[in-house]
């Protein structure tokens, strides 16, 4: 574990000293889990949307197998 020095305002850190007395913990070690929390949802690699799976949203209601179908579905022009 590597040892890092920081500045934070002292109304920050008493806040911080606060809820760690009162969840029985440490103040370096509420810094440390909010450092990972920033990295874990701040800073990590984005995903590209290729490398996504396909989620499946359930059933197909019906098979719309033209272009045409498709216009008039979107349209709603049901003229022939």
């Amino acid at each position: 574990m590597k040892t890092v020095t920081i500045n934070l305002d002292e109304r920050a850190y008493r806040q911080f000293q606060a809820y760690a007395r009162a969840q029985e913990r440490s103040t370096s070690e509420l810094i440390r889990e909010a450092m990972q929390f920033y990295l874990a949802h701040c800073l990590q690699q984005r995903t590209s949307l290729q490398d996504l799976k396909p989620l499946s949203l359930g059933r197909v209601l019906r098979n719309i197998t033209t272009r045409g179908d498709l216009l008039e579905e979107m349209t709603g022009d049901h003229r022939a």
